[in-house]
């Protein structure tokens, strides 16, 4: 009986230590599970999770993450029941940035974080708005602001622009070009910064008429009532006038080049119509002696003649010097004998020697030096 008794309380006993020990299994397994809140790409869930790391709770989850993915905390990070754990996954994203396109991986949401992710300045050119999500937008192209350098009409501005090539810079500044202007570079012609872009002007529709003059020809005709020497303009001459047309090539206001394209006659010139005559003229009378100063006179001046022309009073050697007395036509004139005859050869020997007269009175038998002293007149 005592052995019955003392085997049953070893049995309990037993059942006592064995439960104790479930008991205590079931506390340390409760204590060890955790709740966590998981969540990827903005859908969250509840993991329960015996596992001690954000690792682990990915693990439990099949969350499958790469290097570029965004994890908060970090993989390495401790767990406690209700800790958060967010996931944003990279996804690719096609960039065309200032005309280079290229895949990249983004954990970014909207435009606006992509560039700022990218350290791009928001006063971008962008193909989509800031706030539009990058899960719906195909491509993202991106022009940066560039400073270039514009010279046209004489100027040169430097100006700030989001342009991707250089036509579009020339829509953007409203520069409008001419059929025959020229660009320093083409318009396909990507923006880069600190570009320098010469527009040079052409114009070839510019034209100009120039006048000249058309000289009137001169022709003679004998006439025997006139005496030898003696002329009359019968038609006096009109000078004609050309008009010649040339386009020009107008370079940046400056001519460069001119092309004849017509050439007319606008008033043609009219011919000038002279009668010479052809008479013989009489043989002068000698003229009578007046005075001492004027002894043999005629005598005097016929000798001077012989000496100064060979007594040809109708000699034009072309030396400048007419006549028997050997006039210069300055002289003549100055002595008044244009009342005559244009020149001294074409007067008669009694003009010449009344013009002769004229010039002895004002400075003597000195206008003819050399002759006058052979005769003795000085």
């Amino acid at each position: 009986m005592a052995n019955a008794l003392k085997n049953r309380w070893v049995k309990i006993a037993g059942q006592m230590v064995v439960m104790t020990a479930l008991v205590l299994g079931l506390v340390a397994f409760v204590g060890n599970n955790k709740s966590v809140t998981l969540t990827v790409d903005g859908q969250a869930s509840s993991v329960s999770t015996f596992g001690s790391t954000v690792q682990d709770v990915l693990n439990e989850a099949d969350v499958q993450v790469d290097e570029l993915d965004e994890i908060t905390p970090s993989t390495s990070a401790e767990i406690t029941d209700g800790s958060s754990i967010q996931v944003i996954t990279a996804k690719p994203v096609k960039l065309t940035l200032d005309g280079t396109s290229k895949t990249v991986h983004s954990t970014s949401a909207t435009v606006e974080d992509l560039l700022h992710e990218l350290g791009v300045e928001e006063d971008s050119e962008l193909s989509a708005p800031l706030d539009a999500e990058l899960a719906s937008v195909s491509t993202v192209t991106i022009t940066t602001p560039k400073t270039v350098s514009i010279t046209v009409d004489g100027e040169t501005k430097k100006k700030i622009t989001t342009a991707a090539t250089i036509g579009d810079l020339l829509k953007e500044q409203k520069i409008k070009l001419g059929k025959d202007d020229e660009l320093s570079d083409p318009k396909s012609t990507e923006i880069k910064d600190n570009l320098k872009l010469k527009i040079t002007r052409i114009d070839r529709d510019q034209k100009i008429e120039v006048t000249e003059p058309i000289e009137f020809e001169t022709e003679t005709k004998k006439d025997s009532s006139m005496y030898e020497g003696e002329q009359e303009i019968t038609r006096s001459g009109v000078t004609g006038e050309r008009t010649k047309t040339y386009a020009l090539v107008l370079v940046d206001g400056e001519e460069t080049e001119r092309e004849l394209v017509s050439n007319e006659v606008t008033r043609k010139p009219v011919t000038q119509q002279v009668s010479v005559g052809t008479k013989e003229r009489p043989a002068p009378k000698p003229k009578a002696s007046s005075g001492s100063n004027n002894t043999n006179v005629g005598g005097t001046w016929q000798a001077l003649a012989q000496c100064e022309s060979g007594g040809n009073w109708a000699i034009n050697t072309g030396n400048g010097y007419y006549g028997g007395l050997q006039f210069s036509q300055s002289s003549w004139i100055g002595a008044g004998g244009g009342k005559y005859a244009p020149l001294p050869h074409l007067a008669s020997p009694s003009e010449q020697i009344a013009t002769a007269e004229v010039l002895r009175s004002n400075g003597g038998w000195g206008h003819w030096p050399a002759c006058s002293a052979k005769l003795g007149l000085l």
